[in-house]
């Protein structure tokens, strides 16, 4: 029995677009840096969502090499994100954004 029920590219990209908008939503309103990365992280995650889409409903592989791409600049990202947030900790006992003003360098 087939479903009635199809999947369209819109679907994906909606689905996509919502996901942007809550990492973008969360990278500007919230203060906690770990927050901000895992937003960001989602704002990334919506990306590769719609060039897998826009690969898989083109038939190309291009969208998908994209995507190892930036998932490897997203790992790079949350190592040096990290690393980052523990230095912070480490120093002011706290994760706020605001801290990122005293650095130096």
């Amino acid at each position: 029995m087939q479903s009635s029920l199809s999947i369209e590219i819109t679907h994906y990209l909606f689905v996509s677009g919502a996901m942007f908008v809550l990492g973008l939503a969360g990278v500007l309103l919230r203060k906690n840096i770990i927050v901000i990365l895992m937003s960001v992280e989602l704002m990334l995650n919506a990306v590769n969502l719609a060039f897998v889409t826009f690969g898989y409903y083109l038939q190309d592989v291009n969208g998908a090499i994209i995507t190892l791409f930036v998932i490897a600049i997203a790992a790079a990202e949350a190592a040096v994100g990290l690393a980052l947030v523990v230095m912070i900790y480490k120093n002011y006992k706290e994760t706020n954004i605001r801290f990122f003003e005293h650095l130096k360098g």
